[in-house]
This record gives structure tokens, sequence and C-alpha cells, in this order.
């Protein structure tokens, strides 16, 4: 995008003009900082600042640009990281009150790698309580405003993150993904996201519970956003394990042999979403693509509902207060099957859990098959636009309008989880903007360890749809 704003311009340009002595570090840490200035009232993105420390950071790496030391990847770039990442001497929070005084000694290890990498991270973004919530709002903060509608939400959990990354608060953002956490932000605000592979990203510090975990959650992401593909794999490529290996991309994004599953009767799309996906899809074929419209894994959509979403229950489960656990074990036998679903994930045991990553190894096999014939696959994101602010009820007992009647909350996550829970790499990009101009996204999911085959598909759909857009609350 043409703009003589720093701040609205992709990571990799800004970094190209620092290395250029176009702007200084210092100077592009306080046209951020006026950017946040200017509307933080009305987003509510950033909750807790660090400001003197990165302004020192800037300063330091200022001189050493100047003396012409060696500087690392992202030397003097500012950014934000989730309040779920633990980042030394910053409050962090995890959305949960218990911690609001919470400044831990130590980095989680995606937010040291990019330290190490020269970032400038001075402040901290919004999320619901224990990453547990498809909204960013907790009792402390608040809730995060999304930069196209402030009356409605950003998404979650990652909501504070996309905000940020939407409105050129910051160029980047380190988000958290179990349910959709980095995916569904990404689409309802209209910017890029990643989700890498199970495993290549550390979660050390990642706090989705107290005491902070030792062992890594089942499902969970830690990965970019960012307003281009170029930035997801610039980060990407920082905070992945040094011991990770990624395949390489398949080939070049138009050579490479597309699908597409555009909707399914077991969640089926608004039609504002939908009209918005196949318009993108058909720009994406006229530019020399040829996509598979009727592929498909060889199980079914509705697997999500037997598999996926109650091990994504029992990944969250350990959050669960000893009270709210009781609650859910009394509604294992709910008449609602949401809310049954949710109980039975939550409370399941080893024996349970054990048989549905059985059931879940199979669906992986699936997938591999699936990704021997296809290089991609297009998906929706969710089946509705950003929805306006929820205060009442929770992630299971909430309904949002659908074209034929409400429909559960839940609904959010079953194309995001349909990916998340086999472990596959996930880019969200955006695909279009409703005549309403809500914002629209599409995911490129991937073969395991097939993220530099998404990204270099991304960035040819960006190309093609055009991207990110500066949103109303900027322009």
């Amino acid at each position: 995008m043409a703009t003589d704003d720093i701040t609205l311009v992709t990571a990799t340009d800004q970094l190209a003009a620092l290395n250029r002595r176009e702007i200084s570090a210092v100077e592009l840490l306080q046209a951020h900082l006026v950017r946040q200035d200017e509307i933080h009232d009305q987003v509510n993105a950033i909750v807790t600042l660090d400001i003197d420390r990165a302004m020192n950071t800037a300063r330091s790496i200022d001189d050493d640009r100047a003396t012409g030391r060696a500087l690392g990847p992202m030397a003097g770039l500012p950014m934000t990281v989730k309040d779920a990442l633990a980042t030394a001497g910053i409050r962090s929070t995890g959305g949960a009150a218990e911690l609001l005084d919470h400044v831990p000694d130590a980095d989680a290890e995606v937010v040291a790698a990019t330290r190490t990498a020269g970032a400038v991270i001075w402040g901290k973004s919004n999320l619901p309580r224990w990453s547990g919530d498809i909204q960013a709002r907790n009792p402390m903060f608040g809730a995060t405003n999304n930069p196209w509608d402030l009356s409605r939400g950003p998404g979650g959990s990652s909501g504070g993150a996309a905000a940020a990354v939407a409105s050129g608060i910051t160029p980047l953002e380190i988000g958290t993904d179990i349910g959709g956490s980095i995916r569904l932000p990404a689409h309802f605000s209209g910017v890029c996201g990643h989700k890498p592979s199970y495993g290549t990203v550390s979660q050390r510090g990642y706090i989705d519970r107290w005491p902070v975990a030792r062992v890594e959650a089942d499902i969970n992401g830690v990965g970019p956003l960012a307003r281009h593909p170029d930035d997801l794999e610039l980060l990407l490529e920082v905070i992945r394990r040094p011991d990770s290996t990624l395949d390489a991309t398949r080939g070049a994004a138009r050579d490479l042999r597309v699908a597409a599953w555009l909707d399914d009767p077991a969640c089926p799309l608004n039609v504002d979403v939908a009209s918005v996906l196949n318009e993108a899809v058909a720009e994406i074929e006229a530019s020399g693509v040829t996509i598979d419209r009727a592929a498909r894994p060889s199980h079914r959509f509705d697997d999500v509902f037997s598999i996926g979403l109650p091990l994504l229950m029992a990944t969250l489960s350990p959050g669960r207060t000893d009270d709210e656990f009781d609650d859910l074990m009394a509604k294992r036998d709910d008449p609602d099957p949401t809310m049954r679903m949710r109980a039975s994930g939550s409370t399941m045991s080893h024996r349970e859990w054990f048989r549905l990553a059985e059931e879940r190894e199979a669906r992986r096999n699936s997938w591999a098959d699936f990704f021997t014939q296809h290089d991609v696959l297009l998906a929706p994101v969710a089946f509705t636009t950003a929805f306006e602010h929820v205060d009442s009820g929770n992630l299971y007992t909430r309904r949002l309008p659908g074209d034929d009647g409400d429909r559960p909350y839940a609904d959010l996550l079953s194309w995001t989880v349909q990916f998340g829970y086999v472990h596959l790499p996930v880019t969200v990009v955006p695909a279009g903007w409703t005549p309403a101009g809500l914002p629209v996204g599409i995911q490129i999911v991937g073969p395991y360890l097939g993220d530099r085959t998404t990204l270099e598909f991304a960035r040819l759909v960006h190309e093609v749809t055009g991207g990110w857009r500066v949103p109303p609350i900027v322009a």
C-alpha cells in the first residue's frame, strides 16, 4: 500500500526504512505510540505499556546501527505481544484478575526470540480470561473494539493483537491459537494470521492457567499476526524452534494444486460471507490458478463435533477452577448438545481422551492422503463476520444471528477446529469485505510442516484480493 504514514506500511517495509536509516528506531517507536494515544480510547487494544524500557532499547539499537554493529533481523521494529505470553518486566495477566499484579522474571521463549532478533517490545494486547473466548474482554481491562465497527469485537482470543495490527498500533503481534484464536481475529479484523504446524513453535511461557504450565498444551499454536504474509513469515522464522524443520514450499503459488471447501451443511455460512469467499476464489481462478471445488478428505466435516471439539475442551480443562469442573461434571448429561459436549470433553477420563486421540490420528492420516493429491485447501474461517459485543452467557450458552435463525456461539469454532485439532498449518488472509464494510478472511490449509506452502499461496491470495485495508478509525 502506498502511504506516507510509516505506521501503516508492512513490517518488512518498516525494517527496510530502518536499515536505510530513513527513520530511527526511536522515531519509529514514537510514531506507533502516537497512533496508540490517538485511538486507544476507541479501540482499547493495548492494556499494559512499557515505554521507558522500550525507548532505551530503541536508542541502543540506533547506536549499534550507527556504528555498524551486527544487528538481528528485526532490529528496531516496535511490536506488542498478546497478554497470554510471559514478558519479563511487564505485567502479564493471561486475562485473569488474580494475575493483575503478575510481572514475570523471564520471557516466554517466543518473546525472548523476538528480543534477540532486535524487536522493541513496548506493550501487551488484550484478551479474555485464559484465552477462553471469541471476544477480547475481561473485568480488568474491559472490551477491545473492532476498528471496522466499534460496536463489534475484533474476535478472540488474540483480539487485542488483531485490532492493534489492523489499526497501525503495531506492525506485528504474537498470538496463540487453540480453537482459532489467531485465525478468527484475523478474519474479523481484516488482517493476516498464521497458526503453525503443531510443535514447531515453543509454547513455554504461555499463560492459560496458574501456575503456568510446564507441559505444552495439546492443539495450541503460537504464531504471528501482521498486515502482509511476508511479515508472517518474517516473524515465524524468528520464533520457531531452532530444531524444527519446515518443508520447502511445494512450488510457485500459481503452480500449486489447490482445493476449496467453501461451505458444508454441518456448519453453513451466512450469505454475505459465502458471497465474499466465492468471489475471491473466482478471482484467484481468473488469475490462472486451477481450483478443485469438489475435493474433500475421506472423513466427514461433522467429525469435528465428536472428536475435535471434545479434544479442545479437554485441552482447556486444566484452566477450570475446581468449582467450574464440578459444575461441568454435573452437566455431562445436559439435554443441550453443545453443553453436553463441553461438559463431557472438559471432564473426560484419560481412557476417553486416548480413544479420541486414536480417532484423531485416523483423521490426520486422512489429511495426509488428501495432501498427496493437493497442496493447499481454501476454507472459511467462520460462518459470520464480526459480531456485536456479547455481555451475557459464555462460549457455550450464547447465540448469534444466522441467516436462518439464531445459532450456537460455539459454531464459530467449527471451521477453525476442523484443521487445528489435526495439527495442520493454516494461514489466514483477507478475502474481501461485505457490502456492510466488514472483513472476511480465508483459511489456507496445508499438510503438516507445509507452512511455507500456505504462506506462499497466501501471498498470491493477498495480491489478488487486495489484502489489508486501512480501517475507518484510522482513515
